[in-house]
């Protein structure tokens, strides 16, 4: 059987059609890889900013505990010096 110039339009055609077919099937699907790549790079990003937080949050309770220290430091020295004093009477 002879093909016509029209018949092998026709399969040309066809072949391209399936391959832009899949072309979009293959773009659909790094599409879709991209956006679940997004998301997750964005639930990273909350959990790196809620650590951040809570080593703020650590930073001012050790800060806290430090001037708490240092008040105790000074009323020990004020305590210490006050028995010095009397003990010089």
């Amino acid at each position: 059987m002879v093909n016509t110039r029209s018949q092998t339009k026709m399969a040309d055609n066809a072949d391209l059609l399936a391959l832009l077919a899949e072309m979009k099937k293959s773009m659909e699907k790094g599409h879709e890889e991209m956006k679940k790549g997004q998301e997750e790079m964005k639930k990273g990003q909350e959990e790196m900013k809620k650590g951040q937080e809570e080593m703020k949050k650590g930073q001012q309770e050790m800060k806290k505990g430090q001037e708490e220290m240092k008040k105790g430091q000074e009323e020990m020295k004020n305590q210490i010096q006050g028995v010095k004093g009397k003990m010089r009477k």
